[in-house]
């Protein structure tokens, strides 16, 4: 195969997310995938800077975005995709299976009437196995279920990239126990992508190195199958579930869920503002389970 995408990476420390900008250089057609809308937990307020990055380098290389693409609903950061959108145009993509997320965290949130469960905040909705063209370039979505149910990868000529499935090697898997997920489909899902050709470059969502590197996102299926600490050849099913959920439970709640995942079930959306103009972001209080005691308020130096 004559490989010509070009990918070009963006990392945003403050989530620890990888966006990624891919195009056919023959074309110029693009598309980005995962992009992160800047948001600071004690203002509220909300920013573009990391989309401002993928926005600059589309426009030096002078590329047309025809797709913003989510791996997953994101529980760690905001989306950019619709900050992205309208500056760029494209269509906003993710996995069918979002309509099950999006039903999971109405009631959760308890979301207004009119908020739809059919994917239709999206403007396309991938199977699994359905390709789809970046400029001259053939795409496939893969349905890879299990950190949630609508989680998708990207297998894009020789590179894959798979969301919160799996990390870097050192790093190992993605946690299953958010509503929805299931360490057994994880398993599955981990195994489909290591069936790739070993010389498939992957790329991963999201970093979280040990202090001994700096964060690093590419790595290929050899690799992975030979050093994966959760995922490595010769691991099993049961082996892999026993693990994984042993670890579930010792983990914090991401510090961002809470809001990420109400705008992102709504493709980058804000949820409708109220008679005053002001978009509001819902807490539902003594509803997420968390692990040991609930932390104290620490002092806010004055």
């Amino acid at each position: 195969m004559n490989h010509r995408a070009i990918t070009q990476a963006f990392f945003d420390p403050g989530t620890w997310t990888v966006t990624y900008l891919v195009w056919d250089p023959a074309t110029l057609r693009a598309a980005v995938i995962d992009p992160v809308l800047d948001y600071d937990f004690k203002s509220g307020h909300t920013a573009g800077a990391s989309s401002d990055k993928v926005i600059a380098c589309v426009e030096r290389h002078a590329l047309q975005v025809d797709w913003i693409l989510e791996t997953h609903a994101h529980a760690d950061h905001l989306s950019g995709a619709r900050y992205l959108q309208e500056r760029l145009g494209g269509k906003i993509a993710i996995g069918e299976n979002i309509r099950v997320v999006q039903a999971t965290f109405k009631k959760l949130y308890n979301l207004e009437r009119s908020f739809l469960l059919d994917g239709s905040q999206f403007d396309h909705l991938f199977k699994d196995g359905e390709t789809f063209m970046i400029g001259s370039i053939e795409a496939r979505a893969l349905l890879v279920p299990g950190h949630t149910p609508a989680d998708m990868a990207y297998l894009i000529e020789d590179a894959v990239f798979v969301g919160d499935t799996l990390f870097m090697p050192d790093v190992g898997s993605a946690r299953a126990d958010f509503p929805g997920g299931d360490a057994h489909q994880l398993y599955g899902s981990m195994r489909r992508l290591l069936a790739l050709p070993p010389e498939t470059r992957m790329y991963v969502c999201h970093d979280y190195p040990p202090a001994s590197r700096a964060a690093h996102w590419e790595t290929t299926v050899a690799e992975q199958r030979a050093h994966n600490i959760h995922a490595h050849d010769g691991i099993g099913e049961d082996e892999f579930v026993a693990m994984r959920q042993a670890r579930d439970a010792t983990l914090d709640v991401p510090t961002l869920i809470l809001p990420s995942i109400q705008v992102n079930v709504r493709a980058g959306h804000f949820p409708p503002a109220d008679e005053n103009g002001v978009s509001y972001l819902r807490i539902p209080l003594n509803a997420l389970p968390v692990h040991g005691a609930v932390p104290a308020p620490t002092r806010t130096p004055q």
